[in-house]
C-alpha cells in the first residue's frame, strides 16, 4: 500500500496532499483512502521531478531516469486502485466525477443544490399558503353571500378535522 510520505522514507512531503490531516478508516475503505493519498502523493513528486528535469537539474546524469521511476510509481498505484475497485460496491455518480474533472469541489455543489432546494421548498410553500389564504377568503364569501352553504361547508371542515384526529380515510367510491 501506498501512503503519504515521500519516496526518500523522511515523512510527509511539505505540500504533500493531506498530510496533517486524520488518519484513515480501518478496512477495505480505509486501505482505498490510502492508496488514493498514495497516488496523490506519487502525481505531486512526479510533477515535480518533471519540473526539476525540465529546469536546473537537467544537465545531471541520470535525471531523466527520475521522471521514468515516478511515472512507473504513479502506474503501479492505478493499478492497485483498480484492483481495490473490484472489491468495493460503491458507486459514484457520473456527474460528480464530470464536476471534479471540471475542478468543482463536490461538497460545494452539495451545498449549492441544497440552498437551491430549500429556495424551491420555501417557494411551494409559499404557493401552498397562498391557495389555502384564497381558499379562506372564498369560503368566507361564499357563506356570507349563500348562507344555506355554510352549514354544509361546516359539516365537511368537521369531518375533514376529525379524519386527521383519527387517522381515517375516505373510502373511494367503487
Amino acid at each position: 500500500m501506498g501512503s503519504a510520505f515521500d519516496i526518500h522514507g523522511a515523512g510527509p512531503a511539505l505540500d504533500s496532499p493531506r498530510s496533517s490531516q486524520s488518519p484513515a478508516p480501518a478496512g477495505t475503505q480505509g486501505d482505498l483512502e490510502l492508496e488514493l493519498l498514495g497516488l496523490a502523493n506519487a502525481l505531486y513528486n512526479l510533477g515535480t521531478t518533471v519540473i526539476n528535469d525540465s529546469t536546473k537539474e537537467r544537465d545531471k546524469p541520470g535525471g531523466g531516469k527520475q521522471v521514468g521511476l515516478r511515472v512507473n510509481e504513479v502506474i503501479n498505484h492505478l493499478g492497485t486502485i483498480d484492483d481495490m475497485a473490484q472489491h468495493i460496491p460503491t458507486m459514484i455518480p457520473m456527474q460528480v466525477l464530470a464536476d471534479i474533472d471540471n475542478s468543482r469541489n463536490p461538497m460545494q455543489l452539495t451545498r449549492e443544490r441544497l440552498e437551491r432546494a430549500a429556495t424551491e421548498n420555501q417557494f411551494m410553500n409559499g404557493k401552498i399558503m397562498a391557495i389555502d389564504s384564497y381558499r379562506r377568503y372564498l369560503n368566507e364569501a361564499l357563506a356570507q353571500n349563500f348562507p344555506e352553504l355554510e352549514r354544509i361547508s361546516r359539516h365537511k371542515q368537521l369531518r375533514r378535522s376529525n379524519r386527521r384526529c383519527t387517522g381515517l380515510r375516505r373510502r373511494p367510491n367503487k
